[in-house]
């Protein structure tokens, strides 16, 4: 009797969720419900992999035109002596070391003027950013370093209607003796520009070979503004920015990591993921209310049949998994579907966002703030999509709970009466 009992239960199960002419309403609104929590579902899978996807975007721009992890002078320039480099270079899980020289400047080209930040990098590491090498629309930056030559972001180069080969003048201070400001020139030839779609570095940053800079400013060729360090591991440059502070002992240094250094916009990001995840749940819950309603309903309907196999020596937890199994069956079969919509959502969103633009018109328009929505980068974490499927199996498993409970409320005689 024992192994025919699941079969029984099973078989009860299917029979509770078939249609028929007297509680057909009831199905209704089981199927509902379980369009509901496939909605849910997918939902919360786009939604949090779209917004994965403009994180992992908007915090790339960040990290790739700086390091992991940055190490500057408490007071002045940073000296940055073989001995001290060789010790990075060697610490465990660093990549790369590089140095940056930035001050602010003035940059004049046919009769325009514009504010800079100048940047001084060594070849080698402009060449090793990513972000600077990929996006580069107009001219040719492989001759960096080799002439007196700088690199602007594109914005600021069609502000100053310069073009590669054009020379541009930077204007930059110097202290003389006696406390008085004079200013300095330089001249520079244009050799290429980027377009990053960020404004503040499409607008107003320049790459200056680092030997030329120095030079033009007259420092050391050791005196740098900032070391920057590469790791293997971007989520772990608090732990890594800590434990180099302690190997370097030195007073004089300020080592940060770049979650510190952009903390605001960092914690911002994760707050609206939390509360976005949470807002979306919340169709999920909906729709398992719904499944609690329905079969909350279908109890009473099927009161007399209940009766019946009560008498019959049916027992309460023979009924109870029954309609237990019926409920949960909407939510964890609504759960697939909505999983496996979400995914296929999420590898076509390239198309839907092309033909968002198309509708809108916004298609080639070249605007970089309506191309970044537009693009609708997409970057789906099994981390994130276990944890919706965990949530919607436990609300659905927690919805069916209370009907089952229901069942055994009835009483065989009162079921009888009423048939």
């Amino acid at each position: 009797m024992s192994e025919a009992a699941p079969a029984v239960e099973r078989w009860l199960a299917w029979r509770y969720l078939a249609t028929r002419q007297r509680e057909g309403f009831v199905s209704v609104i089981a199927i509902f419900s379980l369009i509901g929590v496939a909605l849910g579902v997918a939902t919360l899978i786009v939604v949090l992999s779209v917004m994965g996807g403009f994180r992992q975007q908007l915090l790339g721009r960040i990290i790739g035109m700086n390091g992991h992890i940055v190490i500057t002078a408490r007071d002045g320039m940073v000296q940055a002596t073989p001995e001290l480099l060789a010790k990075l270079k060697d610490f465990p899980g660093v990549q790369a070391v590089h140095l940056t020289l930035e001050r602010q400047a003035l940059v004049a080209a046919n009769g325009q003027t514009r504010g800079a930040l100048l940047r001084g990098v060594r070849p080698e590491d402009l060449m090793s950013r990513e972000i600077v090498t990929r996006n580069v629309v107009h001219g040719d930056i492989g001759a960096f370093g080799t002439r007196p030559g700088i690199v602007m972001g594109e914005r600021l180069r069609q502000a100053l209607n310069v073009r590669a080969g054009d020379q541009v003048t930077l204007v930059t201070h110097k202290l003389n003796e006696n406390g008085t400001i004079a200013p300095r020139y330089s001249d520079y030839e244009l050799l290429g520009s980027f377009f990053t779609r960020r404004f503040e570095f499409d607008g107003a940053l320049v790459f200056v070979p680092l030997a030329m800079l120095q030079e033009d400013l007259e420092y050391g060729n050791q005196a740098v503004s900032s070391i920057d360090l590469d790791i293997a591991d971007p989520a772990a440059a608090p732990r890594m920015a800590g434990e180099l502070r302690k190997a370097l002992g030195r007073d004089d240094l300020k080592v940060a990591d770049w979650q510190g250094l952009n903390a605001r916009f960092v914690g911002a990001l994760q707050v609206e993921r939390v509360m976005m995840f949470i807002i979306l749940t919340l169709i999920v819950v909906v729709a398992a209310m719904n499944v609690v309603a329905s079969f909350t309903m279908l109890v009473r309907v099927k009161r007399g049949s209940i009766a019946i196999l009560r008498t019959m020596g049916a027992t309460p937890r023979t009924i109870v998994r029954a309609f237990f199994m019926s409920a949960a069956a909407v939510g964890l079969v609504g759960t697939a579907v909505g999983t496996a919509l979400g995914l296929v959502v999420c590898a076509n969103m390239p198309s839907i966002g092309a033909l968002l633009a198309w509708i809108t018109g916004t298609a080639g328009s070249g605007a970089a703030e309506v191309d970044f929505i537009t693009s609708m980068p997409v970057r789906v974490q099994p981390v994130e999509v276990a944890s919706v499927i965990a949530v919607a199996i436990v609300l659905s498993l927690a919805a069916a709970a209370y009907p089952a409970w229901r069942s055994t409320r009835v009483e065989p005689v009162e079921g009888l009466r009423h048939e």
